[in-house]
């Protein structure tokens, strides 16, 4: 290789190519003017800022003038990631010109950081006017909240933060939770769901940092105890909101302190946490200061004495839910109803409690005078006579929804109606202690507030019940009685003939003995106010109905005859009517209909927003066609 530096006093030219040994650029036939050695520079010891131990570099970090500063050191590597995510807010040096050029650029909307922040594609704005993200399964790692709190800390952070799930290797730890807490101090909402990895370290962090916290939602946080609660309920008194579901480590401790402190809490949610019992609810329900309205409780080994306290101290409650209550028993409920304190309850849910019986059930009635919504599942004690004593009890109830009750029959059915002056809406479901039986309806009041009827999968519940069941709703507008195999159109024709109001939606999927006749009949009464019509699995419903639909239905925009023995002429006669808002059409395992439908269905495709065409003849090409044409509907096949 020639000499790269070969001086001798006279002018001669380096021979040599354009790039050499040591990496020194040498421009060809350039002439040498080096009069002394050259020393070659040995880059492997260039001083670095990675040799300085963490707490040097944090002090360094620290004092970064802004969030674009920041976010660019935060790119260096993990570590300095990480311990920019260590930086408290408070700990952030600012000077009084960083801070008046900080408040600028924002103004002008100049900071490249902004910028950054909107490129983040799970990053949000709110309604409220605060940051939100939602972290889920793999990407729910320390690294990557980390880096959401680094990257939004120059806006104050975020207001609203939800992880689910963790990453199954390097799944959320406190070191993740604190670092949102060191770059989100105006925190809002925090949930939790399924990071066990995450524990009381991490809520102190949050109890310290973020005083403005709302909302807190623990859901499968096994790790997270009462030390935890506790130091949320003494930091965060703006919680407005706590649900805590299947931490197997809060107990009556922590649910003591947030009642104790948390005086403008408004929503409670406790759902299968064992080591909560009376203790805990009821000094959180009987604080002085309490201003609950929404109380949900699931699953806890509570007793008569929690009910108790509830009925007595409830007075702001108007959402109560109860469910899986098995040491509660029917005294429990009596004595809620008879305390007299649930004067503001405006809805109650009750399931799977064994406590729940008549007596109870009457009891609650009169003790609630404001209750409108009741809704009853899974509670076998319950039978015709607590039910009409209820509503006798409670005259202003609107709302009755009974869910496996099986000592409902339907004489407590018929005597609930006809005794239920503001009764607007009724929902049976699967109710098997309905018999179809002939009785006696001469002598019971219509109800002429009743707007909504719903009979759903009650395989008793025949044609002779809901003749009798029409005769007590003249003013009916919705009809849902899918799953009823039991009912033919001799049960259904006089329900339709005594509804005076005018239906607007009807749901009669899966009523397998129903004929074109009861659709004629339908389209013939209730056509001008038709909204919406589900005729899936009547296969005995054919293009007859369509034709009489289409001519008598003009406000009808949501139309399901899947499995009915339609075919392309139903779908012709279809697109030539009189409906003009038709959004959603479903044809699923419509087997006759085909590609001569395709001309048709563009026709209707006009307004179409949603077209089923699984499982019909239509082939691939064909609705390849219509998914060029109908661009606005969303086309399934």
């Amino acid at each position: 290789m020639p000499t790269l530096v070969n001086y001798s006093g006279d002018d001669e030219f380096y021979s040599g190519g354009p790039f050499c040994s040591a990496e020194v650029y040498c421009p060809p036939r350039k002439r040498v003017r080096i009069s002394g050695p050259f020393v070659v520079e040995d880059r492997s010891k260039d001083p670095s800022l990675e040799i300085l131990p963490d707490e040097c570099l944090f002090e360094i970090l620290r004092r970064l003038p802004g969030g674009r500063e920041r976010s660019a050191a935060a790119c260096v590597s993990k570590r300095w990631l990480m311990l920019l995510s260590s930086v408290r807010n408070s700990e952030i040096c600012r000077s009084k010109s960083q801070n008046n050029l900080s408040s600028v650029e924002e103004v002008n909307g100049d900071s490249n950081d902004t910028t950054m922040i909107y490129k983040d594609e799970d990053l949000e704005v709110e309604c409220d006017g605060y940051l939100t993200r939602c972290v889920e399964g793999k990407k729910a790692t320390d690294v990557r909240l980390a880096a959401i709190a680094v990257g939004t800390s120059s806006r104050g952070g975020l207001g609203k933060l939800s992880v689910r799930g963790s990453n199954s290797v390097r799944g959320i730890t406190n070191v993740g939770l604190s670092a949102i807490a060191h770059g989100c101090p105006s925190l809002r909402v925090l949930s939790l769901w399924n990071v066990p990895s995450i524990g009381d370290e991490g809520l102190f962090e949050i109890a310290r940092e973020c005083n403005s916290l709302e909302k807190l939602d623990l859901s499968q946080c096994p790790s997270i105890s009462n030390k935890g609660l506790v130091a949320i309920a003494e930091n965060c008194l703006s919680l407005t909101s706590l649900t805590i579901e299947s931490c197997a480590s809060i107990g009556n401790e922590g649910l003591q302190a947030i009642g104790r402190c948390c005086t403008k809490l408004q929503s409670l949610t406790i759902k299968d946490c064992p080591l909560v019992g009376d203790q805990g609810v009821a000094s959180l329900l009987s604080s002085g200061a309490t201003m609950l309205t929404k109380v949900k409780l699931h699953g806890l080994n509570i007793t008569d004495f929690s009910l108790a306290v509830i009925g007595h101290y409830g007075k702001m409650i108007a959402n109560l839910n109860l469910s899986s209550l098995r040491n509660v028993s029917q005294k429990g409920f009596w004595v809620m109803g008879n305390a007299k304190g649930l004067q503001s309850l405006v809805s109650l849910t009750i399931t799977l409690c064994k406590g729940a019986t008549d007596v109870g059930l009457e009891a609650v009635g009169k003790g609630c005078p404001n209750l409108k919504h009741m809704c009853i599942r899974k509670c076998c004690f319950v039978s015709d006579g607590g039910l009409v004593a209820f509503a006798k009890a409670s005259g202003s109830f609107e709302s009755l929804h009974l869910e496996e009750c099986n000592r409902i029959t339907q004489t407590g059915i018929l005597n609930t109606v006809s005794n239920c002056r503001k009764l607007k809406s009724l929902s049976l479901v699967k109710c098997m202690g309905i018999k179809d039986l002939a009785l006696q309806t001469s002598l019971r009041l219509p109800c002429e507030s009743l707007r909504s009827l719903s009979i759903r999968s009650c395989p008793g519940f025949g044609s002779t019940s809901l003749a009798m069941v029409g005769k007590l709703c003249p003013k009916l507008h919705q009809l849902d009685l899918s799953g009823l195999c039991g009912i033919t159109d001799a049960g259904l024709l006089p329900l339709l003939e005594s509804c005076e109001a005018g239906l607007v939606k009807v749901n009669l999927s899966d009523c397998l003995n129903l004929t074109d006749q009861v659709v004629l009949s339908l389209a013939r009464l209730h056509g001008e106010t038709l909204e919406l019509l589900n005729l899936d699995g009547c296969r005995k419903v054919t293009d007859e109905s369509l034709m009489a639909i289409a001519d008598n239905c003009p406000l009808l925009n949501d139309l399901d005859v899947s499995t009915c023995a339609i075919t392309d002429s139903g779908v012709a006669g279809l697109s030539c009517g009189v409906q003009v808002n038709l959004q959603v059409l479903s044809l699923s395992g419509c087997s006759m209909v085909s590609n001569k439908s395709v001309p048709y269905l563009k026709k209707l495709g006009e307004n179409l927003l949603g077209l089923n065409l699984q499982h019909c003849s239509v082939s691939c090409s064909a609705v390849e066609l219509l998914v060029e044409d109908l661009w606005r509907c969303d086309i399934l096949s």
